[in-house]
């Protein structure tokens, strides 16, 4: 039966996909090397270990709206679930290397986005909880099918920048918000009703007025 290894051997943005993803590359290998693995569908839940690195004071800052006040560190900061993803391994002996892509997501109402967003350089302590099936075959050639442990993980520190990298490729100099239709079409209504030709300067506007009634 297989006894498998997982580890990861880098990252980096995928280019021209339909949305943002990080492709990982994943290492696979057997600790029978003679044996023919025919394929293994596996999953990956994928968490981000937010307890094992050191943050700034300006990441701090940056993360008061996920976390709250740094005293209150001790007792919010934890692990959190940043995604799932699968990938479909073809036949191997010995060991391999796929390509494990991660989704993303530019939406702030997502905790791993406003996460990844107050990191302002450095790794990110990531953690792979692997489970799936394994297809293989005998000496004999008898194929055999095996689940795989649930003690298979794998940890990887994910440099803050290849995430910085690929949303820069999608959405360049852009970032994305979400709101109830609701107040989209207040904002909207008011931006018409002014004349402002766009969204973002409709925002500006805003933020002044609301910036010059606090001073007075």
């Amino acid at each position: 039966m297989p006894e498998l290894k997982f580890s990861v051997e880098g990252a980096e943005s995928v280019p021209f996909a339909a949305a943002p993803a990080i492709s990982l590359k994943l290492h696979v290998t057997n600790s029978q090397p003679d044996e023919i693995i025919h394929t293994i569908a596996l999953r990956a839940q994928i968490q981000i270990e937010a307890t094992r690195r050191r943050y700034t004071d300006a990441e701090k800052t940056k993360l008061l709206d996920l976390f709250g006040e740094p005293d209150r560190w001790s007792r919010t900061l934890r692990s959190m679930l940043w995604t799932h993803s699968s990938v479909v391994i073809p036949s191997f002996k010995g060991g391999t290397i796929a390509d494990l892509h991660i989704p993303c997501t530019f939406d702030f109402n997502v905790a791993a986005t406003k996460y990844f967003r107050g990191i302002t350089d450095g790794d990110i302590p990531l953690n792979l909880l692997f489970s799936g099936t394994i297809f293989y075959a005998l000496p004999d050639g008898t194929l055999q099918v095996a689940p795989i442990p649930w003690n298979k993980e794998a940890r990887f520190r994910l440099p803050v920048q290849v995430w910085r990298t690929m949303m820069d490729e999608y959405y360049p100099n852009c970032a994305w918000l979400a709101v109830h239709r609701d107040v989209f079409e207040r904002l909207y209504e008011f931006k018409m009703r002014n004349g402002i030709p766009t969204v973002e300067e409709t925002l500006e506007r805003l933020l002044a007025a609301v910036k010059e009634a606090v001073v007075q």
